[in-house]
């Protein structure tokens, strides 16, 4: 179904694509638009994850470079029965993450530094599970497809504006056609994504808890998370809202018109599934994952919080 999915949002796309084409050039540009959609699929699949990883300058970690976040995640991946997944962190103060890769076998999890200081190692373990459910549901190959296409409906519709907003004839869509173009186009692109966002979170959520076995963990990161989110502005997600839907909690600051529409379902709601969740499997809490039982209650790799150094427990 996975696949059934992704191959229904790729068509939806790629309509809206022709459709935008079609207002601007006519026949020859839904011509036009259907080449340049297939382009962008292909190369899409091939090279989104590297695409989205380079714009928000994630860098690649190994066990020599970050031990404890890279033995979290294989750990976590053994549970989840997943090939162990590349891992690359992101220089952004505002905790989040996402996961990326056409299929497991070329799956990524990138993590925010802020992410690693203001969470605890359960609550990481808990965010890191989410990411790696979305790897094994191949919901990283929709989610990184699914920015790209609509990043490019996007700019093909600003280009229509100018294209097409000075014509005067019936070969273009005219000022007033321009403007709605340029604003339906997008818009259109935002709901075909936010029509599988939840569906897509709430599973990750349940095969995340799943995996790390405490659904109140990833709870407590999703609230964590969420406060900061408005408080801690992400530049690169500003510029790029196209991708906001790629990361567990929309990293969206809320200043801009890009939030009028969420990209996720609501994390009071996501919670309130994991707490069901947690009374159905009757953990009201567990040992944490790979710690010692000296293990403190807040900061990252078994290291008070008080003693973390200031450029990460990595360094």
């Amino acid at each position: 179904m996975n696949y059934v999915r992704t191959a229904m949002l790729l068509a939806g796309l790629t309509a809206l694509f022709m459709g935008v084409g079609y207002l601007i050039g006519g026949a020859s540009g839904a011509m036009i638009a259907l080449v340049i959609a297939a382009a962008t699929n292909l190369f899409t699949y091939w090279n989104s994850d590297r695409m989205v990883l380079s714009m928000y300058g994630a860098h690649e970690v190994d066990r020599s470079t970050a031990p404890e976040l890279v033995g979290l995640v294989a750990e976590l991946a053994g549970r989840a029965g997943l090939p162990m997944p590349r891992v690359f962190l992101m220089d952004e103060m505002q905790p989040n993450a996402f996961a990326t890769g056409r299929n497991p076998e070329n799956a990524a999890v990138a993590v925010t530094t802020g992410l690693v200081h203001q969470l605890s190692r359960e609550e990481l373990a808990g965010v890191i599970a989410h990411e790696l459910a979305h790897i094994k549901h191949h919901d990283t190959l929709l989610m990184t497809v699914t920015a790209t296409i609509a990043g490019a409906i996007s700019m093909l519709a600003q280009f229509g504006m100018f294209f097409g907003g000075h014509r005067e004839n019936n070969s273009g869509p005219g000022i007033v056609g321009s403007i709605l173009l340029m604003i339906l186009a997008p818009l259109g692109a935002m709901l075909v994504q936010m029509a599988i966002s939840r569906t897509r979170e709430y599973a990750a959520d349940n095969l995340g808890a799943r995996i790390v076995g405490q659904p109140m963990w990833l709870a407590s990161a999703l609230v964590k998370i969420e406060g900061a989110a408005h408080q801690v502005p992400n530049y690169e997600a500003e510029r790029n809202p196209a991708t906001a839907h790629m990361f567990i909690i929309n990293p969206l600051s809320g200043h801009g018109v890009d939030n009028l529409f969420a990209t996720h379902p609501s994390t009071q709601n996501r919670i309130a599934a994991l707490q069901q969740l947690a009374a159905e499997l009757g953990t009201r809490s567990a040992p944490s994952v790979g710690a010692n039982e000296n293990y403190p209650p807040r900061g990252p790799w078994g290291r008070s919080s008080s003693r973390r150094p200031s450029r990460g427990p990595w360094g």
